[in-house]
């Protein structure tokens, strides 16, 4: 599936002989992750092209004459289209040459140079584990890092990610975004300039049945067992007043067993029993997002969304105050598509996201007929990112209930070949802003899957 890679704006600069270049901001989901200019991406063109060939997407022509304003934002365009198809090919996004290229960048970008530094990464129950790591080592690296110090076992590393995570007033959490494998933590953090922002590690699935293949690990348990407790506790997941009691005996026992069986390699009887408790928890496992604004079931709607478990679930208020719970299975969204509808007034300023004035919207089938929902948050890159998640897993079950057949499908870390034909299909489209900075509608669109394609 495609990143969410998107180039905004981009700015016309002078060289060193007195010639006009022009540099572009690259983002990755609503963050600015690097500023590049033509000839660079055009070297690394050249260099992927060289190990695998004509499975690259076209690469934007060069012009030997002065440039137009249009042949400008036609070139721009075009650039970052070659960045969202780039990144469908999970063998190019693990090459050295891919990788390479692009943490260069993102350190010039910050000028950060490769040297030690000490990282905090903050678990869920707020303790922070400190790792000592290269300013150029990535996500992925210093994921494999974390989970040596603490005990994970390497073959459960794709159900846990790095995140940027804001730690806000009244011990309220925002979750900002999934750091991918090629990001570096270290420049990321420094570079987000949003305040009491940490790197969490946290699990990284949205199918809540998915705890089962990580309970032969103890340090995987403490993880989403941390978690639980954490979601409860920021109201993320919503027990009822009974569960609630439950779970905090089991809790109490838990801790009570822990300091007698403190050696102990496997899970206590009440940390495994309060998970499978855990598992009828009303948005168990699910990602909440912060309260923003939705079009449903009328315009200006407050809202707040919660993924997982293959749904959307918003808590919607009405005009009257009155609450209403509408859920959105994702095996009805067609697609969706995150749009940018400001402008970045100071593009050579401090301003390095793109998280106001962002919407998503998705295609759904209501009734037998496809409508419409829109939704305007910060988060929205996030929220596409749970929707491609949740997307993926359910190929993966899929393909796993159907080996007869064949399709590419993303495994917890990994990609894997089965025999189903795929009939989804990423798409990247635009639409026009009013501002003098041309900005581009960055989206994610995946078609359903029938039973007819099957």
């Amino acid at each position: 599936m495609k990143m969410h890679f998107c180039i905004p704006v981009s700015q016309q600069r002078l060289d060193a002989l007195g010639g006009h270049y022009v540099l572009y901001s690259v983002y990755l989901d609503g963050f600015l992750f690097c500023r590049v200019r033509y000839s660079q991406l055009h070297r690394w063109n050249d260099q992927l092209r060289r190990v695998f060939g004509s499975c690259l997407p076209p690469f934007p022509p060069k012009y030997y004459l002065a440039m137009t304003a249009s042949m400008a934002d036609q070139r721009r365009d075009q650039l970052e289209q070659y960045l969202q198809n780039v990144t469908m090919d999970p063998n190019m996004l693990k090459s050295d040459v891919f990788v390479d290229f692009l943490k260069l960048v993102q350190m010039d970008t910050f000028s950060v140079t490769t040297k030690r530094a000490s990282l905090d990464v903050y678990l869920p129950d707020g303790r922070n584990i400190q790792v000592e790591i290269l300013t150029s080592d990535t996500a992925e690296r210093v994921l494999e890092v974390v989970s040596h110090k603490i005990g994970l076992c390497r073959e459960l590393l794709g159900y846990f990610g790095l995140f940027l995570i804001q730690f806000c007033q009244e011990s309220k959490l925002s979750v900002m975004k999934k750091l991918v494998d090629f990001e570096l933590p270290y420049v990321s953090l420094r570079s987000s300039e949003v305040e009491n922002c940490k790197v969490g590690l946290r699990k990284w699935y949205m199918d809540p049945s998915l705890d089962s293949m990580l309970m032969d690990c103890r340090t995987a348990v403490d993880l989403i067992y941390m978690q639980a407790i954490q979601d409860i506790e920021k109201e993320w997941a919503k027990p009822t007043e009974m569960q609630k009691q439950k779970l905090e005996a089991l809790q109490k026992e838990d801790n009570q067993t822990k300091r007698s069986f403190a050696s102990s390699c496997s899970p206590p009887l009440p940390l495994e029993q309060y998970l499978e408790l855990s598992q009828d928890v009303r948005h168990y496992g699910y990602v909440q997002l912060d309260p923003c604004v939705c079009d449903y079931p009328e315009p200006g709607c407050s809202v707040v969304l919660s993924v997982g478990n293959h749904e959307i679930n918003c808590c919607v208020t009405l005009p009257d105050n009155q609450t209403q719970d509408v859920i959105f299975h994702i095996n009805r969204v067609k697609c969706w598509q995150v749009t940018f509808l400001g402008t970045l007034l100071d593009v050579d300023g401090p301003q390095k996201t793109l998280n106001e004035n962002l919407e998503l919207r998705f295609q759904y089938s209501e009734n037998s007929r496809w409508q419409w929902f829109v939704v305007y948050t910060k988060q929205a890159f996030l929220l596409s990112s749970c929707l491609k998640k949740m997307i993926s897993e359910k190929m993966v079950k899929l393909a796993a209930e159907n080996p007869e057949m064949q399709i590419e499908v993303p495994e917890q870390g990994k990609s894997k070949k089965y025999h189903i034909q795929q009939s989804q299909k990423d798409y990247f489209s635009f639409l026009p802003s009013k501002s003098k900075i041309k900005v581009a509608e960055v989206d994610c669109v995946l078609g359903a899957i029938k039973e007819d394609d099957l």
